[in-house]
């Protein structure tokens, strides 16, 4: 009986998981922005509080870079569904 309920529940669920791929860009996006607060820690500033500029440390550049690549695969994970 238990087995037929936990089939019967994913069986419910799969029009739901054909659906994910917002969910999937946001979940990557939530992923990106940790790292940003990472390396921005790991270069002794707080992320969201520096205002982009020409004296700004190359560190910062970086990581500002790397979001920005970060967030341009995340594109990729809204756009596939995800099963």
């Amino acid at each position: 009986m238990k087995s037929f309920m936990i089939i019967l529940i994913l069986i419910g669920l799969v029009p739901f998981m054909s659906e994910a791929g917002p969910l999937a860009y946001g979940i990557c996006q939530s992923g990106c922005n940790a790292v940003v607060v990472a390396c921005y820690a790991g270069a002794g500033f707080t992320f969201g509080t520096i205002t982009a500029g020409a004296g700004i440390p190359a560190a910062l550049v970086a990581c500002n870079t790397a979001l920005g690549v970060c967030m341009a695969a995340c594109i990729a994970a809204g756009l596939a569904p995800t099963p």
